[in-house]
């Protein structure tokens, strides 16, 4: 079995980066760097990185199959158009929470937007919203969620795997692949001592989970099956915040991390962080994102 390997390669230093994508047609990254409100993408291929300033926050950017991307900024769904970088508005969500954000979103295998919100100072009552067109953005979750973070789907469609991150652990719903409704909420991995905040996370072809560790430094890989930690692999900055497959095959680990809230020691012993770090030789393979049909 190969060795693993981490290397640094899109030095943006980011204050807080996140929502990788890997864009298969263009082999592209696309991530996102939430209070630096910035929608970045990185060729693999040239080393070059493009960049959106956006007007606000930035949760989450997710391609769409309309072409360009739908894009979570503050509290509201845009669209963008990257060859032009215009940005235009599509809908809104808790309008009467005006300390509220977008945090993290991802479209399912059916096209639809599953979006979540944050606050931007203490833990309040937010959401998990669905999009499916533009008549408006109905909710998924209806009970109180304090910070809306990873998502995605097992390869069938029956489980929606979820991260409420000062919740500590990894949930699972069951899925209607149809309707989109949720239901049955369970425990599958709760973060022990040391082990960091869940915040992003990835699902590979066997349907294990990849969960980036926010203050923990780590990405945990984990078999939702049995509830067991299969592998943790150590990144060189304490803030990893999100992951997602890519590379030809998606043999790859994308990771980003944060740089905001370190101070200059903690800088000076983490000279990465910010950056978003490739992850090779895990021996598993990931399946390609889901754009938004909107």
């Amino acid at each position: 079995m190969s060795s693993v390997k981490v290397e640094s390669v899109v030095k943006e230093h980011a204050q807080i980066g996140e929502g990788p994508v890997w864009e298969e047609s263009e082999q592209t990254l696309l991530f996102i760097d939430i209070t630096g409100q910035k929608i970045h993408r990185w060729n693999a291929a040239t080393n070059q990185i493009q960049s959106l300033q956006t007007a606000d926050t930035v949760g989450f950017a997710v391609p769409r199959r309309s072409g360009g991307y739908v894009a979570g900024v503050g509290c509201s769904i845009v669209a963008v158009d990257w060859s032009t970088q215009k940005v235009t508005s599509l809908a809104s969500v808790e309008d009467d929470k005006p300390e509220n954000r977008l945090n993290d979103g991802k479209a399912d295998p059916m096209g639809r937007l599953l979006a979540g919100t944050a606050h931007l100072l203490a833990p309040p009552t937010v959401c998990l919203h669905t999009c499916s067109q533009w008549a408006g953005p109905h909710l998924s979750l209806t009970w109180q969620v304090d910070i809306s973070n990873g998502m995605d789907w097992t390869a069938d469609l029956k489980t929606l795997f979820y991260i409420d991150s000062l919740a500590m652990s990894v949930d699972a719903f069951d899925y209607d692949s149809a309707s989109g409704n949720l239901g049955n909420r369970r425990v599958v991995y709760r973060l022990e001592e040391g082990e960091g905040v869940p915040d992003g996370m990835t699902l590979d072809a066997n349907d294990r989970l990849w969960v980036a560790c926010y203050n923990g430094g780590r990405v945990l890989n984990i078999d939702p099956a049995t509830g067991k930690r299969l592998q943790t692999v150590s990144l060189p900055a304490t803030k990893t915040t999100s992951c997602c497959f890519g590379g030809p095959d998606y043999s790859d680990l994308y990771v980003t991390s944060a740089s905001l809230g370190l101070d200059q020691s903690e800088l000076q012993k983490q000279p990465a962080a910010g950056n978003t770090f490739r992850v090779t030789g895990l021996g598993v393979k990931g399946r390609p994102s889901n754009a938004f049909s909107g």
